[in-house]
This record gives structure tokens, C-alpha cells and sequence, in this order.
């Protein structure tokens, strides 16, 4: 209860000082294709309920009917002004709106494409939806670049599955496991620092995730030191 509230108070008071880059960025998309600036696409909520993700358009129209649903930096399907959205994270910001209607929240697993859930999730990752899903999380500062790591990949979704999924789905899980308000506070701040000093942030968060116990592996993986090593996705042994 205390968590929608805050949520419900901080997007509303968030959309209200941000509508004028709001509105300069829909008539910024708007302009460069005269089509809809929002992208909409359904997501898994919380309980397998699907709702409405309102979401800045970055992409060319109809840019998911080419079946990709993982986007790498280099990814054509971009537009010049959706690199500068992606850029200063306004595609996610506009998801604020969806925290206001309560199908999202401040912090928690980030949403997911439905077919994604139902082909690729195991048991143990349908757990991700026992909350709402989030603006930001763990992951979403451990791979804010995730548009980097695919970059010169030649097929985005197997190597997300393989590289980034199962440690995104294990930070989803720490987090589902382990919310409190005090952790939401300290993401939302880490998400911020994380756009002017990510190494700082990473240093952070990896305190947290000392104090909350989790396996080496995870805090190694956390660090951003390595390259990322295909690995299975939690509950299961197998390579996506």
C-alpha cells in the first residue's frame, strides 16, 4: 500500500514537471515521419496480466513486425531522434504514465514481450511477475548499455538469452525476493547516478547485493569488469 502511494505520488508529481520535454519530444518524433509518436506494445504485468506499455517512439513504424524483439546499438530500425530518446532514457521515462495507472511501478523486473515469456521463461522466472514490473531495477543499471553488448551481434535475441537474460532474470529474482522501500529508494537514486557515473553506481550495487548475500558469481558478473559468457537462465541447465 505505502509503495503504490509513493508511487502514485512521485509519477504524478514527475509527469507534471516533465511535460514540457514530454511534448518537445512528441512533436520531435512526430515531425521526422508525421506518425504516432508513442509506441504501445502490450506487456506481461504483474499476476500474467497484460497491459499497455506507453513508450516514446525510437523506432521506424511497425518495427516489431520484423520478429526482433532484443535491439542492438547499431540496430537500422532507429531513427535519428530515437537515438537521442534511447540516449537520455526518454522512452523509459514515458513510462510514468503507466506507474500513474498502477500497471507499472517505480522499481521492480523490467517488462517483458508476452511471446517471450510464454516460449522462454521457466518456472522459476514466472516468479518476475509476482510483482509489477519497473521503470528501473538492479539489472536495468547493471546493462543500461545493453544496446552496446548486442551491437555487433548478428542475431540480438539469441545472444540476450544467452548473455543477458539469465543474470537480468537472477538480479529480477534477488529483487522480488528482497523489495522493500528502502531498496526502491536506493535504486531510483543508483538509476540516476548511474547516467552520470555508472562505475560508481556498479560499486554501489554491489555493496547491496554483498549485504544481501547473493552467490559470487552473480556480484562478479555485477561488476562489469569481464565479458559477459553465455550461461543458463535460472531453473534450468540449459543454453537458451
Amino acid at each position: 500500500m505505502i509503495k503504490r502511494l509513493f508511487d502514485f505520488s512521485f509519477s504524478a508529481i514527475a509527469l507534471l514537471l516533465l511535460s514540457p520535454v514530454f511534448l518537445i519530444t512528441m512533436l520531435a518524433v512526430w515531425l521526422q515521419d508525421y506518425q504516432n509518436p508513442f509506441y504501445i506494445p502490450l506487456r506481461m504485468g504483474r499476476g500474467m496480466k497484460p497491459f499497455k506499455m506507453y513508450k516514446f517512439r525510437s523506432m521506424v513504424m511497425n518495427a516489431d513486425k520484423s520478429g526482433v524483439t532484443s535491439t542492438s546499438g547499431s540496430d537500422t530500425r532507429v531513427t535519428v531522434v530515437g537515438r537521442t530518446i534511447r540516449r537520455f532514457k526518454l522512452d523509459e521515462l514515458s513510462q510514468l504514465i503507466n506507474v500513474f495507472l498502477g500497471d507499472m511501478s517505480l522499481v521492480g523486473p523490467r517488462p517483458q514481450v508476452i511471446s517471450h515469456i510464454k516460449e522462454c521463461y521457466t518456472k522459476e522466472e514466472n516468479h518476475l511477475l509476482d510483482v509489477r514490473p519497473g521503470i528501473t531495477d538492479i539489472s536495468s543499471i547493471v546493462f543500461s548499455d545493453e544496446g552496446d553488448i548486442l551491437k555487433d551481434s548478428i542475431d540480438a535475441d539469441r545472444d540476450y538469452n544467452r548473455l543477458i537474460r539469465p543474470w537480468k532474470s537472477r538480479l529480477g529474482l534477488i529483487y522480488v525476493h528482497n523489495n522493500t522501500m528502502s531498496l526502491d529508494l536506493k535504486l531510483i537514486y543508483l538509476t540516476v547516478v548511474a547516467i552520470i557515473n555508472k562505475p560508481a553506481a556498479l560499486r554501489s550495487i554491489n555493496k547491496i547485493l554483498l549485504d544481501l548475500s547473493v552467490e559470487p558469481m552473480i556480484i562478479e558478473v555485477c561488476e562489469r569488469i569481464n565479458p559477459l559468457f553465455p550461461y543458463p537462465p535460472p531453473g534450468t541447465e540449459s543454453l537458451s
